[in-house]
């Protein structure tokens, strides 16, 4: 028999560990003096804690982690009670962490929270200039696309907070104060993964949203609580144009928009540098602004940022170089500079809807041009954000803002990358996708081409007040996004209870035909070094196969029917784009197959198809 490993959720997981520290706490008599510490409490964010005790009387309690100086503490005021649970937010890594707690009785104690150090995984800042005064109580969350850990960083670019698990996309505060952040569960190269999390810092899932079409980096809270998510039509033969609307409650899809309807997707003379027909449109980003009940969706292989009605999904207009598009889409849609300095955004990101309807965005800037005559070198690049003035009516677009064009080739990302709008002549713009080959601007991608020998990373976030530079953060390797947040919300409390798994995966789409093969009754050769992984909701397949070899899994009910699954042993895979380059393998021969158990009622046994063979796994999974 090969490996087979049977695998709870991380959400299962985390209930157990949860309880456990739980009846220890109610077993001990644990006092603000002689309180219960509890290190990384749910088990992947290393550099936060819980504290517990109980007191004979109603208490607040305020908690401090202090910082290497004064401005770096990190404070929170919990709410009267005499059971304290209080989670710990902001240690610093390889550190004996002094942790002071103030009860509103009087009573002040000192707890020492010893840390490990950060692995490898984890990102050194390189480089940072701020000021606690600036910063206050916020932190940046760094969302890795290279291969590392989301991290936050204060002031002085100490890194405050990671998680161990390669959670994706943008990172977002909800208005009830937890974090919205993409799963580490891969359901389809490059990056498509299960949904997201609902989690708190210290890494609690309190509710993980599944989709039939898997999720991809973006998201937006409704003001009902209700969450735009991006996503796809399973198994179709295009990707990333689809947007969801997913109640918070259930899990279930209330709406879908379907980019094909309202876009001329096959019309290849629209698309950017870096489309294909397979990823059209590329879309990386959403927002939704009340004023104008409308959804704003950036396109990075359209060079476009499209609006559509919220209530009909109507178009109602395209921001973008008009160059190559149907006439008749230019004369309705497009609307025309008429003021100088000028330039259209190319493959951008992060598009953001100001308070007053200007619409600012990150401008990759990559290839600068619709006309492959005309593109760009990654050394004769820039990237910039970008603030946009438009006139609905009269279809006039003016540039009224921009930061980045100055610093040249070396402030330039080709992919990935945010802005952010805090108040009028404050925002942040990151740059997180920067490359280099041998000292020279990388042409490619960074996570798809940064990794070989001479090559080097780099991200920089800057926050600019009436343009001038008060925060810059230089971290080496490729982030996605970058988040100003504080630690805690306002009235945070411990949300004690197991997570939620809400939606549900489709079904995984089968191989039709049947390939003439011999049963051989014998395991599948070692030198495949196959694996088998049940998790609660999918069946993980994973060997190591030579480039182009026919394989095939299969998946046999007790009556002989079989349920074939076709796998991929091309070792070059070629993506138009990799904003998350976490789940690539360092030997594209190994490869993952995720089998979803919707749709299975029956207990399975695990055979392998090579080329004409058949061979056994010995493994037998049980749907329950």
């Amino acid at each position: 028999m090969i490996r087979y490993e049977k695998k709870n959720s991380l959400i299962t997981q985390q209930a157990e560990a949860e309880q456990k520290f739980l009846e220890t706490f109610e077993a001990g008599a644990y006092t603000a003096s002689s309180p219960l510490v509890v290190r990384n409490p749910y088990l992947i964010s290393p550099l936060t804690a819980m504290i517990l005790f109980k007191t004979a009387v109603k208490q607040e309690v305020t908690l401090t982690v202090k910082g290497k100086e004064p401005e770096g503490d990190i404070s929170h005021t919990f709410p009267a009670d005499t059971v304290h649970i209080l989670p710990v937010y902001g240690l610093y890594a390889d550190c004996e962490n002094t942790v002071e707690l103030i009860l509103s009785g009087g009573e002040r104690e000192t707890v020492m929270i010893k840390t490990e150090p950060l692995p490898p995984e984890v990102p050194v800042p390189t480089f940072c200039k701020g000021s606690g005064a600036h910063m206050g109580d916020n932190v940046i969350f760094l969302t890795q696309t290279s291969k590392a850990d989301a991290l936050a960083c204060d002031y002085r670019g100490d890194v405050r907070w990671y998680l161990t698990v390669n959670v994706c996309f943008d990172m977002k505060r909800l208005a009830n104060g937890h974090l919205l952040v993409g799963t580490d569960r891969l359901i389809k190269l490059p990056y498509y993964v299960s949904g997201v999390y609902e989690m708190g810092v210290h890494g609690k899932i309190y509710r993980e949203y599944r989709l039939p079409g898997g999720y991809h980096h973006d998201t937006f809270e409704m003001e009902d609580g209700n969450i735009l998510m991006l996503s796809q039509i399973p198994d179709r033969d295009t990707v990333e144009d689809v947007l969801v609307l997913v109640n918070r409650q259930t899990g279930a899809i209330l709406r879908t928009w379907d980019y094909r309807e309202i876009l001329p997707y096959d019309c290849q003379t629209t698309y950017s540098g870096s489309a294909s027909a397979h990823d059209w449109f590329h879309n990386n980003a959403v927002w939704y602004d009340k004023k104008t009940d409308s959804i704003t969706l950036s396109g990075r292989h359209q060079d476009a940022v499209i609006n559509i009605d919220f209530k009909t999904g109507a178009l109602n207009w395209i921001m973008g170089d008009p160059e190559g598009w149907p006439e008749e889409y230019v004369e309705k849609y497009f609307f025309r500079p008429i003021s100088e300095p000028f330039e259209w955004s190319y493959e951008q990101h992060g598009v953001v809807v100001c308070p007053d309807g200007d619409i600012m965005m990150f401008d990759n800037g990559h290839y600068r041009s619709k006309l492959k005559a005309h593109y760009s070198k990654a050394k004769d690049s820039y990237s910039r954000g970008v603030r946009y003035h438009i006139d609905r009516e009269a279809r006039t677009i003016e540039q009224v803002w921009q930061y980045g064009k100055e610093r040249g080739a070396d402030f330039f990302s080709p992919y990935i990358c945010n802005v952010e709008y805090y108040d009028e002549g404050r925002y942040m713009v990151h740059s997180g996708g920067i490359a280099y080959k041998d000292g020279e601007p990388l042409e490619g991608l960074g996570s798809m081409d940064g990794t070989g020998e001479g090559c080097t990373l780099n991200a920089i976030t800057c926050e600019l007040v009436n343009d001038e530079v008060v925060y810059e953060l230089h971290v080496p390797s490729n982030v996605f996004r970058a988040e100003k947040l504080p630690m805690y919300y306002a009235s945070e409390t411990a949300e004690l209870g197991a997570g939620k798994t809400l939606g549900s995966m489709s079904r995984t789409g089968e191989f039709e035909t049947e390939i003439p093969a011999v049963c051989t009754g014998d395991l599948i050769p070692e030198h495949y070094e196959a694996s088998v992984t049940e998790e609660e909701d999918r069946i993980l397949f994973n060997a190591t196969f030579e480039k182009g070899e026919l394989a095939m899994l299969l998946l046999e009910e007790e009556d002989g029917k079989a349920h074939r699954y076709y796998i991929n042993t091309s070792a070059a895979k070629n993506f138009e784009a990799m904003c998350v380059g976490t789940f690539l393998k360092n030997d594209p021969r190994n490869v993952d197959v995720y089998v979803n158990k919707c749709g299975m009622s029956k207990n399975v046994k695990v055979r392998v198809l090579l080329e004409d063979k058949i061979y056994e796994t010995g493994v037998e999974i049980r749907m329950e």
